[in-house]
């Protein structure tokens, strides 16, 4: 078994004793990178240099204070390549930013360092994080790791594969609609969406500015839980980034679910949702009710609403903050053009990819004159009437229950040319995003040999109930530990 498949407190456990080093965990690594990777395609680039200096540092640390040195101290991690890491090449995998090279970090990056973690590389991910299956990536194709045939989910499926590979222990992706549940459901690990500002976004290249979350992708419910300690909290450099304090996460891992009150959402079970995918949230229910949690239905009426309300605010947003992308500001730009608008335009439709394309279209007719109205300002009014029903569901219940997904991972192409059905796979995922509310996927089953993970989702700044009920969906499955074939655990 690789020393990647051991949780974060078992490594750290073995690098404060010093049975392991942090150089030796970076180039074991870097090693199982260069060797599965091809297969997988979870890595845009490797940091082999940042890894073997932040790893010497790290060792450095863990002797002269093993107790005293933070939880992620000599991990190895990459990060979702939509986070600025100075001096490394960053293009949230578009064409328009082949050769960006941000010259600071990434908030987010910086508390990982400052944790001690080892970055060993940067991850594939949908062109400017715009998609469900990782196809819209400029560069290459990322695959399912439990099958090879199917996605990993998008937009953060290199961060997902990447775990679920044993290629790194822990990884950043960030969520609009579901992108960092998604592929944890698909790829058999777990996934954080926190509540929006928990985390801060200063570096972070935008998709939709009131819809992106940076969170962790883990082996474990406690290794996100380290994760996100890490990274959560005020940042002065994003100003919607909450005061309020983050308090003790990890004290929630331990105390079960006696008590508690838990709701599922009786339109998250309507059609589309696949029999094994049920039985999967039936069977985690069951445990759940065993282990003293009280399991009751609740309604969010405006969910049938909240797909059309995204599809409308987030391509908005996305016209506004690719505006930049024009080859002058941002992206290459066209030294043959003979006009300004030429040279616009040509740097654009060669750097952007048809999804992207898409939805700046999209976007920018629903801001032009005249439709504004009629499209966007409803679906804003939509968005609060998403939020009301959470406000009032989370009266009720501490914390709801649901399917991360409709289904479990498709086949690579199967959705390509229909974006509809594509769009229709963050249903279960977006309306968290929409209300700003704190999410999490737990592997909990498998449906037809693939993972399926179960979703938890709490009231605005509610990670600690959402790792409480995770943790304890967790024990109950038992199945962190299984890794996908090829990958020695």
């Amino acid at each position: 078994m690789t020393l990647l498949g051991l949780s974060i407190s078992e490594l750290g456990r073995r690098l404060r004793s010093r049975e392991v080093s942090a150089r030796e965990l970076a180039l074991e690594a870097l090693d199982r990178i260069a060797r599965l990777d091809p297969a997988v395609g979870a890595f845009l680039r490797t940091t082999e240099e940042l890894a073997m200096a932040q790893a010497e540092a790290a060792d450095r640390w863990l002797a002269a204070d093993p107790q005293g040195a933070p939880p992620l101290c000599g991990i190895p991690v990459a990060h979702k390549d939509v986070l600025c890491t100075s001096g490394v090449e960053t293009t949230a995998g578009s064409r328009i930013l082949e050769g960006f090279v941000p010259p600071y970090d990434a908030t987010v990056v910086a508390r990982m360092a400052a944790a001690g973690a080892v970055v060993v590389g940067k991850l594939n991910c949908d062109e400017f994080a715009m998609g469900s299956s990782n196809e819209n990536s400029a560069y290459q194709a990322t695959v399912n790791p439990w099958d090879h045939t199917r996605v990993p989910g998008g937009s953060s499926g290199g961060s997902a594969a990447a775990v679920a590979a044993r290629l790194a222990c822990a990884t950043l992706g960030s969520d609009t609609g579901g992108s960092i549940r998604l592929p944890a459901s698909f790829c058999g690990v777990v996934g954080v969406k926190p509540s929006y500002g928990r985390v801060s976004r200063y570096g972070l290249i935008a998709f939709a500015s009131s819809l992106d979350q940076v969170g962790p992708l883990t082996k474990t419910v406690e290794d996100s839980q380290l994760v996100l300690s890490a990274i959560a909290g005020a940042d002065p450099h994003d100003s919607t980034a909450t005061t309020e304090p983050v308090g003790d996460l990890a004290a929630a891992l331990h105390q079960g679910v006696q008590g508690l009150r838990l709701g599922v959402p009786r339109e998250y079970l309507a059609a589309g949702v696949g029999a094994g995918v049920r039985e999967v949230l039936d069977q985690a229910c069951q445990r759940l009710e065993r282990e003293g949690a009280e399991l009751v239905e609740v309604s969010l009426p405006s969910t049938e609403y909240a797909l059309a309300a995204y599809y409308v605010i987030a391509p908005a947003e996305v016209s506004s903050n690719l505006a930049r992308m024009d080859g002058v500001r941002f992206g290459r730009g066209e030294p043959a053009a003979t006009s300004l608008v030429e040279a616009y335009e040509s740097a654009r439709h060669r750097g952007f990819g048809p999804e992207v394309r898409r939805r700046i279209a999209l976007g920018t007719y629903v801001l032009s004159s005249g439709y504004y109205d009629a499209y966007y300002l409803r679906a804003q009014k939509v968005r609060t009437l998403v939020a009301q029903d959470f406000a009032r569901v989370f009266q009720q219940v501490d914390a709801l229950v649901s399917p991360t997904a409709p289904t479990a991972a498709f086949l690579l192409g199967e959705r390509v040319a229909d974006p509809l059905a594509m769009y229709a796979t963050d249903a279960l995922t977006l309306p968290a995003n929409l209300a700003g509310l704190a999410g999490i996927s737990v592997p909990a089953g498998f449906a037809e040999g693939l993972p399926v993970g179960v979703q938890v989702l709490g009231p605005y700044l509610g990670e600690a109930v959402c790792l409480r009920v995770a943790a304890a969906v967790e024990a109950l499955s038992d199945l962190w530990h299984q890794a996908p074939p090829g990958t020695d655990g």
